[in-house]
């Protein structure tokens, strides 16, 4: 029904609890997601990730029939400076979350680009450092379970909001294997052109996100901003990107009931792109 490349990230239902997210997105004519597992956004995998709980969403996930293609997570402000304890805490839940990710066939675990601020702890150069430092270590870990580590940067909420810094931290990722996101909304949420992010991350982008957005509101159902989507996929098949998209609709601009509607409008309208 819709090109294979476009899944449909389980943040978009995040309204409903996991089976129920799973069975909407499949009955849309999805093959593919991306799941949520992020703390206050999406609720779809429990923060305190035990075993325990592993097994019971890779249970949920396999019974849907849909497949993953990341996780998208989070182990903490990856510019905070921890002491010997949180690490371990750190350490835990990375290697739970990458366990989830392996167990449900994932290609990655997605990661933040840093703390929900602008403010650098210390300062901007020694927070980037900080952050390519854990997103390598992170890397090297999930190597080790046989799946990818990506960070999505920019993000209009995080430590790497806006063009210059996703490049900084890019140049810092070089070499690690660490992947990029690119999020559509994200990008024209922080007044940035995704044709530029596009050119200046050439050959790093893993994976892409697709809402719209305006200035400033990263959350709008697509059509309803100003994100120049045809542009933007052109320009990324001009690249060589080859990998996939999906749908992160956490949009605010229309009702649950409504969600499934627009959400295959979307899917239909990215096939036509495609």
């Amino acid at each position: 029904m819709f090109n294979p490349r476009i899944g449909c990230s389980s943040i978009s239902f995040r309204h409903q609890d996991l089976p129920t997210a799973l069975r909407t997105i499949s009955d849309l004519g999805f093959h593919e997601i991306d799941l949520g597992a992020l703390p206050g956004v999406c609720n779809h995998v429990p923060y305190e990730l035990d075993m325990a709980a592993v097994e019971a969403v890779t249970g949920e996930v396999a019974a849907s029939g849909l497949l993953v293609r990341s996780v998208n997570g989070d182990i903490g402000d990856l510019n905070a400076v921890l002491d010997a304890g949180a690490r371990d805490a750190r350490e835990r839940h990375l290697e739970a979350l990458l366990t989830l990710t392996a167990n449900t066939g994932a290609k990655a675990l997605v990661l933040p680009c840093g703390a929900l601020s602008h403010h650098p702890v210390r300062g901007l150069d020694e927070d980037l450092d900080l952050v390519a430092a854990q997103l390598a270590w992170a890397g090297q870990r999930a190597a080790e379970f046989g799946v990818e580590l990506w960070t999505e940067s920019l993000h209009f909420l995080r430590l790497c909001w806006n063009l210059e810094r996703a490049e900084l931290l890019a140049q810092r990722l070089a070499g690690t294997g660490v992947g990029i996101v690119m999020d559509f909304s994200h990008i024209v949420a922080a007044g940035e052109d995704p044709l530029e992010y596009i050119r200046r991350h050439q050959g790093l982008i893993s994976h892409v996100h697709l809402r719209d957005a305006v200035p400033g509101n990263i959350n709008l159902s697509i059509g309803n901003g100003e994100a120049d989507f045809a542009a933007g996929v052109n320009a990324l098949a001009a690249s060589g990107y080859a990998g996939h998209f999906s749908l992160e609709l956490e949009t605010r601009d229309v009702t649950h009931d409504e969600r499934p509607a627009a959400t295959a409008k979307a899917a239909s309208y990215f096939t036509d792109l495609l």
